[in-house]
């Protein structure tokens, strides 16, 4: 039988802080979002997009992108379709591919509530940390995120 790994002192604080805003931040900031009728999975669509050259992606590089599966993405895209934030087209040079982009209206909608997710952020996160202990965060975080993920947004450290 193979031995137990158990969590060390250190481990448990930072796992149970984790917790903490998984459980508290989290649910903080999706509020905030709701009432934009957003919810955080259309807004990391939304960040993937206007990160992209002419708010611009190929579906399956957005899906990895916003780290949600095909099927997961294709689900939230049809809400920002429907409200038309977002326009999905058949990529012209492979008929089978598809893009999405942000049409004016979903990237007008996106400077609007961006401000105010970021003020959240803030709020929650960064107002309480200095330039190093957000660094180690940054860092800490890039290293399981990159475990997670399967594109290389989290391959370098912040700047």
């Amino acid at each position: 039988m193979d031995e137990v790994r158990w969590l060390d002192d250190t481990q448990q604080q930072a796992w149970r802080a984790l917790l903490v805003f998984v459980n508290r931040g989290l649910p903080s900031i999706e509020r905030t979002l709701k009432e934009h009728d957003l919810l955080v999975v259309h807004y990391s669509i939304f960040v993937a997009l206007s990160a992209a050259p002419g708010d611009t992606m190929r579906l399956s590089d957005l899906a990895d992108a916003a780290n949600l599966s095909p099927s997961r993405l294709t689900h939230r895209l049809r809400t920002m379709i429907e409200r038309g934030h977002v326009e999905v087209t058949t990529d012209a040079a492979d008929g089978r591919g598809k893009h999405a982009a942000l049409t004016e209206s979903g990237r007008g909608f996106l400077e609007r509530v961006a401000p105010i997710h970021a003020d959240d952020v803030l709020r929650l996160v960064f107002d309480h940390l200095d330039d190093a202990e957000t660094a180690a965060l940054a860092e800490a975080m890039s290293k399981v995120a990159r475990t997670l993920c399967d594109h290389d947004g989290f391959s370098t450290s912040p700047g």
